[in-house]
Protein backbone atom coordinates (compact mmCIF):
# COMPACT_ATOMS: atom_id res chain seq x y z
CA UNK A 1 0.00 0.00 0.00
CA UNK A 2 1.18 3.22 -0.63
CA UNK A 3 1.76 5.98 1.74
CA UNK A 4 -0.73 8.35 -0.02
CA UNK A 5 -3.47 5.36 1.03
CA UNK A 6 -2.12 5.61 4.38
CA UNK A 7 -2.64 9.22 4.69
CA UNK A 8 -6.02 8.82 3.44
CA UNK A 9 -7.17 6.45 6.02
CA UNK A 10 -5.56 8.88 8.70
CA UNK A 11 -7.65 11.54 7.49
CA UNK A 12 -10.60 9.15 7.73
CA UNK A 13 -9.79 8.76 11.50
CA UNK A 14 -9.14 12.92 11.57
CA UNK A 15 -12.56 13.94 12.82
CA UNK A 16 -13.25 17.46 12.38
CA UNK A 17 -16.26 19.56 12.28
CA UNK A 18 -15.74 21.90 8.91
CA UNK A 19 -18.12 24.61 7.80
CA UNK A 20 -19.11 25.17 4.18
CA UNK A 21 -18.28 28.35 2.89
CA UNK A 22 -20.90 28.68 -0.17
CA UNK A 23 -20.28 32.64 0.24
CA UNK A 24 -18.44 34.63 -2.18
CA UNK A 25 -15.46 36.29 -0.87
CA UNK A 26 -15.25 39.81 0.20
CA UNK A 27 -12.21 41.97 -0.02
CA UNK A 28 -10.90 43.78 2.64
CA UNK A 29 -10.63 44.87 6.33
CA UNK A 30 -7.53 43.55 8.67
CA UNK A 31 -7.69 40.31 10.40
CA UNK A 32 -6.55 40.35 13.99
CA UNK A 33 -5.83 36.66 15.66
CA UNK A 34 -3.94 36.52 19.01
CA UNK A 35 -0.33 34.39 19.61
CA UNK A 36 0.48 32.84 22.92
CA UNK A 37 4.25 33.31 22.10
CA UNK A 38 6.83 35.10 20.13
CA UNK A 39 9.03 33.97 17.27
CA UNK A 40 12.79 33.97 18.23
CA UNK A 41 13.59 34.50 14.64
CA UNK A 42 12.46 35.00 11.33
CA UNK A 43 14.15 31.74 9.50
CA UNK A 44 11.84 29.06 8.51
CA UNK A 45 14.52 26.60 8.02
CA UNK A 46 15.36 27.01 11.66
CA UNK A 47 12.16 27.21 13.32
CA UNK A 48 9.63 24.10 14.72
CA UNK A 49 6.74 26.29 16.69
CA UNK A 50 3.43 27.80 16.22
CA UNK A 51 4.70 31.11 17.65
CA UNK A 52 6.73 31.41 14.58
CA UNK A 53 4.69 29.85 11.55
CA UNK A 54 0.98 31.54 12.77
CA UNK A 55 3.03 35.58 11.70
CA UNK A 56 5.23 34.67 9.82
CA UNK A 57 3.84 31.77 7.30
CA UNK A 58 1.48 34.31 5.54
CA UNK A 59 4.79 35.97 3.93
CA UNK A 60 6.27 33.28 2.35
CA UNK A 61 5.40 29.90 -0.56
CA UNK A 62 6.33 26.68 -0.60
CA UNK A 63 6.63 24.30 -3.38
CA UNK A 64 3.72 22.14 -2.97
CA UNK A 65 1.62 22.60 -0.04
CA UNK A 66 -1.76 20.49 1.75
CA UNK A 67 -5.24 21.05 0.34
CA UNK A 68 -6.68 23.29 2.92
CA UNK A 69 -10.08 22.06 2.08
CA UNK A 70 -8.78 18.30 1.11
CA UNK A 71 -6.50 17.48 3.77
CA UNK A 72 -4.22 15.41 3.25
CA UNK A 73 -4.50 15.76 -0.13
CA UNK A 74 -1.40 17.70 -2.19
CA UNK A 75 -1.54 20.50 -4.52
CA UNK A 76 0.95 22.92 -6.01
CA UNK A 77 1.94 26.05 -4.56
CA UNK A 78 4.85 27.81 -6.74
CA UNK A 79 4.89 24.31 -8.37
CA UNK A 80 2.09 24.30 -10.94
CA UNK A 81 2.75 20.69 -12.21
CA UNK A 82 4.56 17.82 -11.09
CA UNK A 83 5.76 14.29 -12.53
CA UNK A 84 7.30 11.11 -10.70
CA UNK A 85 9.42 8.50 -12.67
CA UNK A 86 8.39 5.40 -12.84
CA UNK A 87 11.24 4.23 -10.59
CA UNK A 88 10.15 7.39 -7.61
CA UNK A 89 13.80 8.24 -7.95
CA UNK A 90 12.94 11.52 -10.16
CA UNK A 91 10.18 14.27 -9.38
CA UNK A 92 10.00 16.96 -12.04
CA UNK A 93 8.65 20.02 -11.53
CA UNK A 94 6.61 23.10 -13.52
CA UNK A 95 6.95 26.22 -11.60
CA UNK A 96 4.33 29.01 -12.27
CA UNK A 97 5.71 32.07 -14.60
CA UNK A 98 5.54 35.35 -13.23
CA UNK A 99 5.73 34.98 -9.78
CA UNK A 100 7.87 37.78 -8.15
CA UNK A 101 9.22 38.18 -4.42
CA UNK A 102 8.20 40.97 -2.24
CA UNK A 103 11.56 43.32 -3.38
CA UNK A 104 10.36 43.21 -7.25
CA UNK A 105 12.86 40.31 -8.23
CA UNK A 106 11.54 37.23 -10.46
CA UNK A 107 11.31 33.91 -8.61
CA UNK A 108 12.97 31.03 -10.58
CA UNK A 109 13.87 27.39 -10.13
CA UNK A 110 17.64 28.96 -9.18
CA UNK A 111 15.56 29.83 -5.78
CA UNK A 112 13.80 26.60 -5.39
CA UNK A 113 17.04 24.87 -5.31
CA UNK A 114 18.88 27.35 -3.40
CA UNK A 115 16.30 27.14 -0.96
CA UNK A 116 16.41 23.27 -0.54
CA UNK A 117 20.27 22.87 -0.97
CA UNK A 118 20.40 25.35 2.32
CA UNK A 119 17.87 22.85 3.87
CA UNK A 120 19.51 19.45 3.27
CA UNK A 121 23.01 21.09 3.30
CA UNK A 122 23.18 24.04 5.43
CA UNK A 123 26.15 26.19 5.54
CA UNK A 124 27.98 26.50 8.43
CA UNK A 125 26.08 28.61 10.99
CA UNK A 126 23.20 28.12 9.42
CA UNK A 127 20.26 26.16 11.37
CA UNK A 128 18.31 23.38 9.05
CA UNK A 129 15.93 20.94 11.59
CA UNK A 130 14.70 19.12 8.78
CA UNK A 131 18.01 18.16 7.10
CA UNK A 132 17.66 14.77 7.64
CA UNK A 133 13.99 14.47 6.05
CA UNK A 134 15.87 14.97 2.67
CA UNK A 135 18.46 12.83 3.51
CA UNK A 136 17.37 10.77 -0.19
CA UNK A 137 18.02 13.43 -2.17
CA UNK A 138 21.04 13.16 -4.02
CA UNK A 139 21.02 16.19 -6.47
CA UNK A 140 18.54 18.99 -7.65
CA UNK A 141 18.88 20.60 -11.15
CA UNK A 142 17.46 23.41 -12.76
CA UNK A 143 17.57 22.65 -16.48
CA UNK A 144 15.82 26.38 -17.27
CA UNK A 145 14.19 28.49 -14.97
CA UNK A 146 10.33 27.71 -14.66
CA UNK A 147 11.60 23.70 -14.07
CA UNK A 148 13.41 22.19 -10.97
CA UNK A 149 14.26 18.36 -10.59
CA UNK A 150 14.50 16.32 -7.86
CA UNK A 151 17.03 13.11 -7.90
CA UNK A 152 16.94 10.73 -5.18
CA UNK A 153 18.93 7.83 -4.33
CA UNK A 154 16.53 5.93 -3.15
CA UNK A 155 12.47 5.38 -3.52
CA UNK A 156 10.63 7.21 -0.44
CA UNK A 157 6.98 7.44 -0.48
CA UNK A 158 6.36 10.12 1.72
CA UNK A 159 8.43 13.01 -0.49
CA UNK A 160 5.91 14.61 -1.99
CA UNK A 161 4.21 15.17 1.15
CA UNK A 162 7.34 16.16 2.74
CA UNK A 163 8.06 18.98 -0.21
CA UNK A 164 4.58 20.14 1.14
CA UNK A 165 6.08 21.24 4.08
CA UNK A 166 5.12 24.51 5.84
CA UNK A 167 8.46 24.87 7.04
CA UNK A 168 10.06 24.65 3.44
CA UNK A 169 10.12 28.66 2.72
CA UNK A 170 11.33 29.60 -0.85
CA UNK A 171 13.88 32.26 -0.14
CA UNK A 172 15.65 34.10 -2.76
CA UNK A 173 18.75 32.29 -3.84
CA UNK A 174 20.51 36.33 -4.66
CA UNK A 175 19.96 36.80 -1.17
CA UNK A 176 21.03 33.65 -0.02
CA UNK A 177 24.08 34.12 -1.55
CA UNK A 178 25.03 37.67 -0.13
CA UNK A 179 24.29 35.83 3.48
CA UNK A 180 23.35 32.63 4.13
CA UNK A 181 21.55 33.89 7.33
CA UNK A 182 19.58 36.40 5.79
CA UNK A 183 16.23 35.19 6.67
CA UNK A 184 16.79 35.10 10.08
CA UNK A 185 16.56 38.66 10.72
CA UNK A 186 14.68 39.30 7.44
CA UNK A 187 11.58 38.80 5.87
CA UNK A 188 11.61 38.52 1.93
CA UNK A 189 9.48 36.02 -0.10
CA UNK A 190 6.51 35.45 -2.73
CA UNK A 191 3.77 34.96 -0.31
CA UNK A 192 0.36 36.83 -0.15
CA UNK A 193 1.46 39.47 2.24
CA UNK A 194 4.38 41.90 2.46
CA UNK A 195 6.36 42.57 6.06
CA UNK A 196 4.90 45.57 7.99
CA UNK A 197 6.31 45.50 11.38
CA UNK A 198 7.31 43.10 13.85
CA UNK A 199 7.04 45.41 17.78
CA UNK A 200 8.37 43.03 19.94
CA UNK A 201 6.01 41.93 22.68
CA UNK A 202 3.21 43.34 21.16
CA UNK A 203 2.36 42.30 17.83
CA UNK A 204 3.32 41.21 13.85
CA UNK A 205 1.67 42.87 10.93
CA UNK A 206 1.47 42.41 7.33
CA UNK A 207 -0.43 43.64 4.47
CA UNK A 208 -1.65 42.56 1.32
CA UNK A 209 0.79 42.00 -1.59
CA UNK A 210 -0.55 43.72 -4.76
CA UNK A 211 1.84 41.79 -7.24
CA UNK A 212 0.32 38.22 -5.41
CA UNK A 213 0.51 35.62 -8.25
CA UNK A 214 -2.86 34.54 -7.30
CA UNK A 215 -5.31 37.15 -9.14
CA UNK A 216 -7.81 38.57 -6.36
CA UNK A 217 -5.86 37.20 -3.49
CA UNK A 218 -5.26 37.30 -1.02
CA UNK A 219 -8.46 39.07 -0.08
CA UNK A 220 -7.53 40.09 2.99
CA UNK A 221 -6.18 44.07 3.31
CA UNK A 222 -3.27 42.97 5.67
CA UNK A 223 -3.54 41.03 8.80
CA UNK A 224 -2.26 41.45 12.61
CA UNK A 225 -1.12 39.26 14.71
CA UNK A 226 -0.92 40.07 18.62
CA UNK A 227 1.22 38.32 20.92
CA UNK A 228 -0.48 37.65 24.01
CA UNK A 229 1.44 35.09 26.31
CA UNK A 230 -1.11 34.97 29.56
CA UNK A 231 -3.60 32.52 28.69
CA UNK A 232 -6.86 34.12 30.74
CA UNK A 233 -6.35 37.60 28.51
CA UNK A 234 -5.97 35.92 25.21
CA UNK A 235 -9.24 34.09 25.87
CA UNK A 236 -11.27 37.45 27.07
CA UNK A 237 -9.54 38.93 23.75
CA UNK A 238 -11.57 36.10 21.50
CA UNK A 239 -14.65 36.56 23.81
CA UNK A 240 -14.66 40.50 23.41
CA UNK A 241 -13.50 39.99 20.02
CA UNK A 242 -10.47 41.86 20.17
CA UNK A 243 -9.02 39.18 17.97
CA UNK A 244 -11.36 36.77 15.70
CA UNK A 245 -9.27 33.85 16.42
CA UNK A 246 -6.16 31.68 18.27
CA UNK A 247 -5.02 29.10 16.02
CA UNK A 248 -3.10 27.26 18.26
CA UNK A 249 -5.86 25.29 20.29
CA UNK A 250 -8.16 25.47 23.44
CA UNK A 251 -8.12 23.90 26.95
CA UNK A 252 -11.37 22.00 27.49
CA UNK A 253 -12.33 24.94 29.85
CA UNK A 254 -11.10 28.31 27.91
CA UNK A 255 -13.21 26.07 24.72
CA UNK A 256 -16.88 25.43 26.79
CA UNK A 257 -16.32 29.45 28.23
CA UNK A 258 -16.00 30.62 25.00
CA UNK A 259 -18.80 28.81 23.61
CA UNK A 260 -20.93 29.57 25.82
CA UNK A 261 -20.08 33.34 25.97
CA UNK A 262 -20.44 33.49 22.35
CA UNK A 263 -22.69 31.36 20.96
CA UNK A 264 -24.08 31.67 17.53
CA UNK A 265 -21.81 34.26 16.86
CA UNK A 266 -18.51 31.75 16.76
CA UNK A 267 -17.38 28.53 15.30
CA UNK A 268 -16.36 25.24 16.71
CA UNK A 269 -14.08 23.03 14.98
CA UNK A 270 -11.95 20.24 17.21
CA UNK A 271 -9.83 17.50 15.34
CA UNK A 272 -7.42 14.47 16.76
CA UNK A 273 -3.64 16.61 16.92
CA UNK A 274 -0.47 15.58 15.35
CA UNK A 275 1.54 16.73 18.51
CA UNK A 276 2.87 15.59 22.20
CA UNK A 277 4.78 16.85 25.10
CA UNK A 278 7.92 14.83 25.08
CA UNK A 279 10.51 14.49 27.74
CA UNK A 280 13.85 14.36 27.06
CA UNK A 281 17.13 13.63 28.94
CA UNK A 282 20.80 15.66 28.77
CA UNK A 283 22.66 12.15 28.48
CA UNK A 284 26.06 14.10 28.38
CA UNK A 285 25.06 14.60 32.17
CA UNK A 286 25.23 12.23 35.17
CA UNK A 287 22.72 10.48 35.73
CA UNK A 288 20.94 10.55 33.08
CA UNK A 289 24.00 8.83 30.72
CA UNK A 290 22.55 5.66 32.29
CA UNK A 291 19.62 4.05 31.26
CA UNK A 292 18.05 2.82 34.17
CA UNK A 293 17.48 6.01 35.47
CA UNK A 294 16.25 7.09 32.44
CA UNK A 295 13.47 3.95 32.50
CA UNK A 296 12.50 4.38 35.56
CA UNK A 297 11.26 8.35 35.58
CA UNK A 298 9.47 6.78 32.51
CA UNK A 299 7.87 3.74 34.60
CA UNK A 300 7.17 6.54 37.39
CA UNK A 301 4.52 8.44 35.10
CA UNK A 302 0.75 7.22 35.27
CA UNK A 303 -0.08 8.22 32.00
CA UNK A 304 -3.28 6.37 31.35
CA UNK A 305 -4.51 8.43 34.61
CA UNK A 306 -2.86 11.72 33.54
CA UNK A 307 -4.72 11.41 30.32
CA UNK A 308 -8.02 11.25 32.13
CA UNK A 309 -7.60 13.80 34.42
CA UNK A 310 -5.41 16.28 32.14
CA UNK A 311 -8.22 16.25 29.39
CA UNK A 312 -10.66 18.31 31.84
CA UNK A 313 -8.27 20.93 32.29
CA UNK A 314 -5.40 21.15 29.32
CA UNK A 315 -5.59 20.31 25.31
CA UNK A 316 -4.35 16.63 26.11
CA UNK A 317 -5.71 13.77 25.56
CA UNK A 318 -4.79 10.48 24.16
CA UNK A 319 -1.94 8.16 25.72
CA UNK A 320 -0.04 6.92 22.51
CA UNK A 321 3.76 6.35 21.33
CA UNK A 322 5.70 7.83 19.23
CA UNK A 323 3.00 8.11 16.18
CA UNK A 324 -0.47 9.90 17.15
CA UNK A 325 -2.91 7.24 18.50
CA UNK A 326 -5.59 6.02 16.19
CA UNK A 327 -2.98 6.46 13.28
CA UNK A 328 -2.75 2.84 11.19
CA UNK A 329 1.13 2.89 11.88
CA UNK A 330 0.45 3.37 15.47
CA UNK A 331 0.80 1.01 18.41
CA UNK A 332 -2.19 -0.53 19.60
CA UNK A 333 -3.01 -0.44 23.52
CA UNK A 334 -2.70 -3.72 23.71
CA UNK A 335 0.77 -3.07 22.41
CA UNK A 336 1.43 -0.21 24.43
CA UNK A 337 0.86 -1.50 27.69
CA UNK A 338 3.88 -4.00 27.05
CA UNK A 339 6.63 -1.09 26.96
CA UNK A 340 8.41 0.39 30.29
CA UNK A 341 5.93 3.18 31.56
CA UNK A 342 3.22 2.46 29.52
CA UNK A 343 1.24 -0.43 31.66
CA UNK A 344 -1.95 0.43 33.93
CA UNK A 345 -0.45 -1.44 36.98
CA UNK A 346 1.28 2.10 38.32
CA UNK A 347 2.05 0.18 42.04
CA UNK A 348 4.29 -2.59 39.94
CA UNK A 349 5.80 0.02 37.92
CA UNK A 350 6.83 2.68 40.64
CA UNK A 351 8.58 -0.15 42.54
CA UNK A 352 10.20 -1.18 39.28
CA UNK A 353 11.67 2.68 38.90
CA UNK A 354 12.57 2.68 42.50
CA UNK A 355 14.65 -0.48 42.36
CA UNK A 356 16.28 0.81 39.18
CA UNK A 357 17.21 4.20 40.54
CA UNK A 358 18.68 2.47 43.83
CA UNK A 359 20.81 0.29 41.40
CA UNK A 360 22.20 3.17 39.36
CA UNK A 361 22.27 5.27 43.12
CA UNK A 362 20.11 7.72 42.93
CA UNK A 363 17.83 6.80 45.45
CA UNK A 364 17.28 10.59 46.20
CA UNK A 365 17.66 11.83 43.22
CA UNK A 366 17.44 15.66 42.62
CA UNK A 367 17.43 17.45 38.93
CA UNK A 368 16.05 21.12 37.38
CA UNK A 369 12.98 19.97 34.65
CA UNK A 370 13.51 23.04 31.74
CA UNK A 371 10.04 23.72 30.48
CA UNK A 372 8.24 26.63 28.38
CA UNK A 373 6.20 29.31 29.89
CA UNK A 374 3.62 28.57 27.62
CA UNK A 375 0.54 27.92 30.06
CA UNK A 376 -0.90 25.34 28.11
CA UNK A 377 -0.49 23.01 27.60
CA UNK A 378 3.45 22.77 29.28
CA UNK A 379 2.64 24.17 32.71
CA UNK A 380 0.31 21.38 33.53
CA UNK A 381 1.53 18.57 32.13
CA UNK A 382 5.46 19.84 33.64
CA UNK A 383 3.37 19.93 37.11
CA UNK A 384 1.84 16.82 36.49
CA UNK A 385 5.09 15.11 35.79
CA UNK A 386 6.68 16.59 38.93
CA UNK A 387 4.31 14.90 40.93
CA UNK A 388 4.55 12.14 39.14
CA UNK A 389 8.23 11.48 40.28
CA UNK A 390 7.60 12.53 43.45
CA UNK A 391 5.77 9.18 44.28
CA UNK A 392 8.99 7.12 43.22
CA UNK A 393 11.21 9.88 45.80
CA UNK A 394 12.83 12.32 43.09
CA UNK A 395 12.69 15.73 43.90
CA UNK A 396 12.68 17.84 40.89
CA UNK A 397 12.63 21.94 40.67
CA UNK A 398 10.15 23.33 37.81
CA UNK A 399 12.25 25.85 35.44
CA UNK A 400 10.00 27.50 32.98
CA UNK A 401 11.51 30.05 30.79
CA UNK A 402 10.13 32.12 27.47
CA UNK A 403 10.31 30.48 24.23
CA UNK A 404 13.74 32.01 22.78
CA UNK A 405 15.48 30.86 26.12
CA UNK A 406 13.63 27.86 26.21
CA UNK A 407 14.67 26.52 22.82
CA UNK A 408 18.25 27.92 23.27
CA UNK A 409 18.36 25.66 26.06
CA UNK A 410 17.58 22.79 24.96
CA UNK A 411 19.35 23.16 21.46
CA UNK A 412 22.85 24.49 23.00
CA UNK A 413 22.73 20.93 25.90
CA UNK A 414 22.17 23.46 28.42
CA UNK A 415 19.24 21.41 30.78
CA UNK A 416 19.03 18.20 32.29
CA UNK A 417 16.11 17.13 31.74
CA UNK A 418 13.18 19.06 29.99
CA UNK A 419 9.70 19.16 28.25
CA UNK A 420 9.95 19.41 24.63
CA UNK A 421 7.49 18.82 21.57
CA UNK A 422 6.84 16.72 19.20
CA UNK A 423 4.27 17.97 16.45
CA UNK A 424 4.39 17.70 12.86
CA UNK A 425 2.39 18.99 9.75
CA UNK A 426 1.03 15.56 9.10
CA UNK A 427 0.86 12.27 10.53
CA UNK A 428 4.19 10.74 8.68
CA UNK A 429 6.61 8.41 10.18
CA UNK A 430 9.79 9.46 8.47
CA UNK A 431 8.61 13.23 10.28
CA UNK A 432 7.44 11.71 13.88
CA UNK A 433 10.66 9.44 14.52
CA UNK A 434 13.06 12.22 13.75
CA UNK A 435 12.65 13.21 17.17
CA UNK A 436 14.69 10.02 18.71
CA UNK A 437 17.28 9.06 15.96
CA UNK A 438 20.79 9.44 16.92
CA UNK A 439 21.54 13.66 17.51
CA UNK A 440 23.97 13.34 14.80
CA UNK A 441 21.46 12.27 12.35
CA UNK A 442 18.74 14.69 13.76
CA UNK A 443 19.20 18.53 14.81
CA UNK A 444 15.59 18.04 16.86
CA UNK A 445 16.49 15.75 19.24
CA UNK A 446 17.98 17.25 21.97
CA UNK A 447 18.99 14.45 24.17
CA UNK A 448 22.75 14.14 22.46
CA UNK A 449 22.26 10.43 22.40
CA UNK A 450 23.98 8.36 19.17
CA UNK A 451 21.89 5.06 18.60
CA UNK A 452 22.85 3.28 15.81
CA UNK A 453 20.61 0.41 16.65
CA UNK A 454 17.60 2.96 16.18
CA UNK A 455 19.33 4.80 13.19
CA UNK A 456 19.16 1.36 11.36
CA UNK A 457 15.49 0.88 12.43
CA UNK A 458 14.27 4.20 11.19
CA UNK A 459 16.29 3.48 7.40
CA UNK A 460 14.41 0.66 6.77
CA UNK A 461 11.11 1.34 7.50
CA UNK A 462 11.52 4.38 5.12
CA UNK A 463 12.18 1.76 2.41
CA UNK A 464 9.31 -0.75 3.96
CA UNK A 465 6.99 -0.50 0.71
CA UNK A 466 4.93 -3.48 2.56
CA UNK A 467 2.90 -1.53 5.09
CA UNK A 468 2.87 -4.74 7.49
CA UNK A 469 6.42 -5.02 7.41
CA UNK A 470 6.77 -1.06 8.17
CA UNK A 471 4.34 -1.81 10.88
CA UNK A 472 6.63 -4.54 12.54
CA UNK A 473 9.83 -2.04 12.34
CA UNK A 474 7.86 1.02 13.75
CA UNK A 475 6.75 -1.51 17.16
CA UNK A 476 10.63 -3.01 17.27
CA UNK A 477 11.64 1.23 17.20
CA UNK A 478 8.98 1.75 19.79
CA UNK A 479 10.47 -1.26 21.91
CA UNK A 480 14.08 0.01 21.97
CA UNK A 481 13.82 3.28 22.32
CA UNK A 482 11.36 2.79 25.39
CA UNK A 483 14.03 0.15 27.36
CA UNK A 484 16.66 3.67 26.40
CA UNK A 485 14.30 6.21 27.12
CA UNK A 486 16.23 9.08 25.56
CA UNK A 487 13.74 10.53 24.92
CA UNK A 488 9.89 9.60 25.60
CA UNK A 489 6.21 10.75 24.85
CA UNK A 490 4.00 11.47 27.52
CA UNK A 491 0.09 12.82 26.51
CA UNK A 492 -0.84 13.66 22.85
CA UNK A 493 -2.71 16.65 21.86
CA UNK A 494 -6.30 17.52 21.20
CA UNK A 495 -7.20 20.54 19.24
CA UNK A 496 -10.54 22.43 19.51
CA UNK A 497 -10.51 26.41 17.41
CA UNK A 498 -12.62 28.71 17.99
CA UNK A 499 -13.39 31.79 15.83
CA UNK A 500 -16.12 34.25 15.29
CA UNK A 501 -18.63 33.46 11.89
CA UNK A 502 -17.22 36.52 10.17
CA UNK A 503 -13.88 35.06 9.45
CA UNK A 504 -14.49 32.97 6.26
CA UNK A 505 -12.07 30.96 4.36
CA UNK A 506 -10.11 29.11 6.68
CA UNK A 507 -9.82 25.47 7.05
CA UNK A 508 -9.10 22.96 10.35
CA UNK A 509 -6.19 20.29 10.11
CA UNK A 510 -4.77 17.66 12.17
CA UNK A 511 -1.91 20.13 12.82
CA UNK A 512 -1.38 23.89 13.71
CA UNK A 513 1.51 24.35 10.99
CA UNK A 514 -1.51 24.13 8.18
CA UNK A 515 -3.32 26.34 6.20
CA UNK A 516 -1.87 29.55 8.01
CA UNK A 517 -0.75 31.38 4.74
CA UNK A 518 -4.07 33.52 4.83
CA UNK A 519 -4.31 33.91 1.22
CA UNK A 520 -8.17 32.61 0.98
CA UNK A 521 -8.95 33.92 4.71
CA UNK A 522 -11.56 36.75 4.49
CA UNK A 523 -14.33 38.96 6.65
CA UNK A 524 -17.95 38.95 6.21
CA UNK A 525 -18.21 42.89 6.73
Amino acid sequence: MKTSNWIMLCAALAVITAPAYAQTPKRGGELKFAVGAEPPNYDCHANSSFAFIHPVRPHYNTLLKFDPEKYPAVKGDLAESWTVSKDALTYTFKLRKGVKFHDGSDFSSADVKASYDRIRNPPTGVVSLRKEGYADITAIDTPDANTVVFKLGAPNAAMLSMLASPWDCIYSAAKLKQDPNFPRQNIMGTGPFTFVEHAAGSHWVGKRFDGYFEKGKPYLDGYRAIFIRNTAARVNALQAGEVLAEFRGHSPADRDKLMNALGDKARLEESPWVCALVVTFNTTKKPFDDARVRRALSLGIDRWGGAQALSKIALVRHVGGVLRPGYPLAAKESELMQYPGFGKDMAKAREEAKKLLKEAGVSNLKFKFTNRNVPMPYTPVGVFLIDQWRQIGVTVEHEQLETKLYQAALRGGNFEAGLDFNCDFMDEPNLQLLKYVSSDRSSINYSKATDRTLDDLYDKQIRASDPKERYTLLRAFEKRLFDQAYTFPTIWWHRSIITWKQLKGWHMSPSHYLNQDLADVWLDQ
